[in-house]
């Protein structure tokens, strides 16, 4: 299976992100939403967690995909492609930046917030930026 992950690597806000603000991603009546489920995955576990983690913890969490079937799900899951978090609403929609470490292990940053702007200018870090909800 190939490594989906990042390393050393800060993916910035879409060009086209309607906000200057960080947003809190809202659920949808009684459902939590994907933005939502990954914020609070990440927000609440910085650097604890890979992207390939986050995308099949919010899907297994989503299809309430038991422990014992975990393995063997997430294996399916990778044999086919998957969009990475440079597609997530977080960062298209909600101005949140992601930072991936030396070991591939995520957490956010709001787009208004000193922290964001100190990986901005980070030159030993690649930077990429995330996927625009338009076409230009």
């Amino acid at each position: 299976m190939k490594d989906m992950n990042y390393y050393g690597t800060f993916i910035e806000v879409a060009e086209d992100c309607p906000v200057r603000v960080a947003e809190l991603p809202k659920a949808k009546g009684d459902a939590k939403t994907i933005p939502l489920l990954e914020y609070e995955m990440i927000a609440n576990h910085p650097y604890q967690y890979t992207q390939e983690d986050v995308l099949f913890g919010v899907f297994a969490q989503r299809n309430k995909i038991m422990e014992a079937q975990r393995q063997a799900a997430r294996e399916k899951f990778f044999s086919k492609g998957q969009p990475c978090l440079r597609a997530s609403s977080l960062c298209k929609r909600y101005g949140w930046g992601i930072h991936h470490d030396a070991q591939g292990k995520v957490a956010l940053y709001a787009v208004e917030s000193d922290e964001y702007k100190k990986f901005m200018n980070d030159a030993s870090i690649k930077h990429l930026k995330a996927m625009r909800s338009s076409r230009a």
